[in-house]
């Protein structure tokens, strides 16, 4: 089979880091295509992978017909780019959250569908080795059922990510809607869906801005949520972490606890209420520091080479964005929200 022909759009940190360098280290992919309103940035990918450089997307997808594309973009562009994507014929990856509103979310779903191209969102969190390791623990059944669980997603924010730093489109509310939550809460929502085999069914939430100045972008949220199962646990999302980035699940169940990511050397911690104690080593995690394969670039071409459905699908990502929105309904209202 001929190489997957592929075009990034936006060539921020997102990209510099992950899908740009994934890419280019996957045999099965040629890179024929950057896009970026600020040429620049587009031409220096063109230039080191033998690409085309462009300011906007629409004439890229027209010019290169691209068999698939990254979109990694402010997040009100997600749904849109995707759309044109689709109907251009190109398979898209879309970074999460993969919308800003549910409505977004199906037309995603049904744009990609009509089209007969595969929709994935880069909700990296599941290959994590160690978040792996712990569903396959919690499959075992050694633990037991799930009782109540803590997740949590801290660092110190975009500002210290993002290659405009505190200029970021991050924090100009009207390009990215949702602050913290959409950019960590999401991650979360989706781990804690997928880790448990298990869906929420109403949630409770305080989102606001403590300390991130000029911005009506959210930088905190702590959420208690009701898993269908009748599990009940706390989600947090902060981008005020600015020492102890945090990245950590902890599960205490009916047979006893796991603690994942959350010790410096063992990344899986189970221990049994009979007092017995097993740790796992399963390998690093990224950071903001340091980077680390995602794997999300190589399940979203191993779907597109094979012909399989995609690891993260719009609809996984469809159900762990509607957590994330209705957390922000449980602030405005104040009120516990059902999640359907």
């Amino acid at each position: 089979m001929s190489k997957v022909r592929v075009a990034v759009i936006g060539c921020g940190s997102i990209s510099k880091y992950r899908h740009i360098p994934e890419y280019a280290g996957n045999a099965d992919v040629e890179l024929v295509a950057f896009v970026d309103p600020i040429i620049e940035r587009a031409e220096l990918y063109a230039n080191e992978h033998g690409a085309q450089a462009f300011t906007d997307y629409k004439e890229m997808l027209a010019a290169v017909k691209p068999d698939a594309v990254s979109v990694c973009t402010p997040n009100f562009l997600h749904a849109e780019m995707t759309i044109e994507a689709a109907k251009a014929g190109a398979h898209v990856l879309v970074e999460k959250p993969m919308a800003v509103t549910d409505a977004e979310a199906v037309a995603m779903i049904e744009v990609t569908t009509a089209n007969k191209v595969k929709l994935m969102v880069g909700h990296n969190q599941r290959f994590v080795p160690a978040h792996e390791k712990a569903k396959e623990v919690l499959k075992s059944g050694i633990l037991g059922k799930v009782l109540t669980f803590r997740t949590s997603f801290g660092h110190p924010g975009p500002d210290a990510w993002s290659i405009d730093g505190a200029d970021s489109w991050f924090f100009r509310k009207e390009e990215a809607i949702m602050g913290a939550m959409g950019d960590l809460g999401v991650h979360k929502s989706d781990l804690i869906r997928w880790m448990l085999d298990d869906e929420v069914s109403e949630i409770a939430a305080f989102v606001g801005t403590l300390d991130k100045k000029d911005t009506e972008s959210d930088d905190n949220s702590s959420c208690i949520l009701r898993m269908k199962s009748g599990a009940i646990g706390t989600l947090v999302a902060s981008w005020t972490y600015y020492k102890g980035e945090d990245n950590s699940t902890i599960l205490w169940c009916e047979n006893g606890v796991m603690r994942v990511c959350a010790d410096p050397v063992d990344d899986v911690i189970v221990e049994l209420r009979d007092g017995t104690v097993t740790k796992y080593q399963t390998g690093e995690m990224s950071t903001n520091e340091k980077q680390v394969t995602s794997g999300v670039i190589e399940k979203f071409i191993e779907s597109i080479v094979n012909d399989t459905v995609p690891a993260v699908t719009g609809e996984e990502g469809r159900a762990s964005l509607k957590v994330i929105l209705d957390a922000f309904e449980s602030q405005e209202t104040g009120r516990i929200i059902k999640v359907n």
